[in-house]
């Protein structure tokens, strides 16, 4: 057996026991604690692949639900569908691959304190960043940026609604996250006026010269870490 392949066993057999206990632990290193022992994974390689206890545990179990998800879109027909059907399609493989919503509540309560915010806002970044990319997002200029902002808040905001929704089959959450989206689009539609624009252009020469200067390929292997891209 490759290393890698038992390091990755060992995280999904900690996440899988995690499952079970964060309803009455939440992410903490009660939880953790709990899930090493209920695996079988040997403590210290557990403690190496969650060094700082249940936030890492729940960035683990939210990056396993972006893992999911990407596994479900290269197994889609993404080409048959308009832009804004593979962004709804995506979206809604993320919200499914979440897994009981007590997980997600009990994170995203995690990620509302002050001292974890920063790790929420990476997590949400980095699926914005996943999907945009699955769906072969090209652009290197502004819209990089704006299109992953966008569909962050987009995500977030469909988070929240889900997880207070009891419609048959989240039907309803499937309704706003298309208004959402809707929403999306005519803000994409006024940026590709104004980037017809030549006053626009040279209003927006400066920030996107700033950003050309910081911004390096962004991999999602790399969450969690800093929303600044790493440079090469």
């Amino acid at each position: 057996m490759e290393p890698e392949n038992t390091i990755e066993q060992a995280r999904a057999a900690i996440l899988q026991a995690a499952a079970g206990l964060v309803p009455f632990e939440g992410w903490s290193e009660a939880a953790l604690s709990g899930a090493i022992a209920e695996s079988g994974v040997a403590e210290g390689l557990a403690r190496a692949l969650f060094p700082r206890g249940g936030v890492d545990l729940a960035l683990g179990f939210h990056q396993a639900g972006d893992a999911a998800m990407l596994a479900r879109l290269a197994a889609t027909d993404l080409a048959a569908m308009k832009m804004r059907q593979r962004i709804a399609t995506a979206l809604r493989f993320r919200l499914e691959a979440s897994g009981a919503r007590e997980l997600v509540r009990r994170a995203s309560a995690l990620f509302a304190l002050p001292g974890h915010g920063a790790d929420g806002a990476r997590a949400i970044w980095g699926t914005a960043d996943a999907i945009w990319r699955a769906l072969g997002d090209t652009d290197t200029d502004l819209n990089w940026y704006s299109k992953r902002a966008s569909l962050g808040a987009v995500y977030g905001a469909a988070v929240l609604y889900w997880l207070g929704d009891d419609s048959p089959d989240q039907s309803a959450t499937r309704d706003f996250i298309d208004r959402r989206i809707d929403n999306v689009m005519q803000v994409e539609k006024l940026k590709a006026r104004l980037r017809e624009n030549p006053l626009a252009k040279a209003v927006l020469a400066g920030p996107l010269g700033f950003l050309s200067r910081i911004r390096a390929p962004q991999h999602h292997d790399d969450l969690p870490g800093s929303l600044t891209p790493r440079q090469p």
